[in-house]
């Protein structure tokens, strides 16, 4: 099968088939579904969404490499997480005295994973800052999440209640 020709005078160049090119992208419905379904067939080189936050059978969430070159230090690989989870660590574990760096990277940007280094004063291991960092943050968010509702409630009734005087007032 050889590449279509673009249209003449148009300056461009097609890499490969464009019947190729655009069926990765079309929707395919089976003929056992209705018309207008929104089923989707995945192609071969698409990833199911689960398989993004989902762990496989011998897959760990958190994995452990002790940092040989630098005193104290440790590299711990998250699977299956994002830039979300390694700033929050990332950012709690500055904060800790004990902490002399914590950074983080994602390897790829499609490949659910990062990399977080932690090196500490001796005092306490990395795997104890990790720990002590993530328990912090539970605790926090879960302080978030208690404050977030109360407000949220307040505003709520306050509200409903200016609703009822404003219909009462006739406004």
């Amino acid at each position: 099968m050889s590449p279509k020709t673009p249209p003449s005078g148009s300056g461009q160049q097609y890499i490969m088939p464009t019947d190729q090119a655009y069926a990765r992208y079309k929707w395919r419905v089976p003929p056992s579904y209705p018309p207008g379904s929104s089923i989707k067939e995945i192609g071969r080189d698409e990833q199911q969404r689960f398989e993004s936050f989902v762990l496989g059978n011998d897959e760990k969430k958190v994995e452990v490499e002790t940092d040989t070159r630098i005193p104290s230090s440790a590299i711990f690989t998250f699977n299956k997480e994002d830039h979300t989870l390694g700033n929050l660590i990332r950012s709690r574990l500055l904060q800790s005295s004990h902490v002399l760096f914590a950074g983080y990277k994602v390897p790829h940007p499609l490949v659910p994973k990062f990399e977080l280094r932690v090196q500490t004063d001796g005092e306490i291991t990395p795997k104890e800052a990790v720990i002590t960092a993530c328990h912090e943050l539970v605790k926090d968010l879960g302080i978030f999440s208690r404050e977030f509702t109360k407000e949220y409630e307040l505003r709520k009734m306050v509200g409903t209640s200016q609703g009822q005087n404003g219909a009462a007032d006739g406004i």
